[in-house]
């Protein structure tokens, strides 16, 4: 993916910190923003693609859901061997998709990629094989987040696969204080000052709401999938696959 401007929106103080959206400025600097933030997010991105190599079926749909600049959407459509199939990418961010869909047209394939802006939980889904909840459902409200992965799961053919990242969060105060000390700890040493650890905190108060894994994985199993297992942890972020 292109390279992008070093993130410095909240370098300087702010009167009122705003709640956080994916807006012009966010597109902006995001791959610098979510490469200092998200620990273990290159390793995320690339097994998204060696699984779709495996989990992509012939004549299915592929969903990236809140696919921002497109990562997941480009590492599959490197890895997918399957025939006859479209991947959709999904973001309710016009700046996102603006830039997703320049993104797409840079990068050639031979699978065809549709980027779309829509609120995910108001589409009607395709027969899927595979679809990619990456670092999405913590942005939706909890209330609506069990009708989304009951969505996919109903649509999901026999075989595919739902990968989920999120940052999750501790029942056990002291262990949520000592992987949040060494979530903080890895941005701090990625080049973020204090006050924009503080800053970004509390603009994502309001907009981003974690849950636990064990939520995770129950959510997950009651919407259907068969088998279900965290396949990367680091600190305080984690990624899940969810296999029909």
């Amino acid at each position: 993916m292109a390279s992008s401007d070093t993130d410095l929106i909240y370098s300087n103080p702010h009167s009122q910190v705003k709640d956080f959206t994916f807006d012009a400025q966010v597109v902006e600097v995001f791959p610098d923003m979510i490469s200092r933030s998200v620990p273990g997010y290159n390793t995320i991105i690339d097994t998204i693609g060696r699984l779709s190599q495996r989990y992509v079926q012939d004549n299915s749909t592929v969903y990236d859901l809140g696919c921002s600049l497109g990562a997941a959407t480009l590492a599959m459509r490197k890895a997918i061997t399957a025939k006859n199939c479209h991947i959709i990418g999904i973001d309710n961010s016009s700046a996102m998709v603006e830039r997703c869909q320049m993104h797409v047209n840079a990068f050639k394939g031979d699978t065809p990629v549709s980027i779309e802006q829509a609120d995910i939980m108001s589409i009607s889904f395709k027969p899927m094989s595979m679809a990619v909840l990456n670092f999405t459902l913590q942005f939706i409200e909890r209330e609506y987040r069990q009708q989304l992965l009951c969505s996919i799961a109903d649509n999901m053919l026999e075989g595919g696969i739902l990968v989920l990242s999120e940052k999750i969060t501790q029942v056990d105060p002291v262990c949520q204080d000592t992987v949040t000390e060494l979530h903080h700890n890895f941005k701090r040493a990625n080049g973020y000052s204090e006050l924009e650890i503080a800053q970004k905190r509390t603009a994502l108060e309001n907009v981003m709401k974690p849950d636990t894994l064990d939520e995770q994985i129950s959510r997950l199993k009651q919407a259907g999938f068969s088998h279900v297992t965290p396949w990367f942890q680091c600190f305080n972020f984690t990624s899940l696959i969810a296999i029909k």
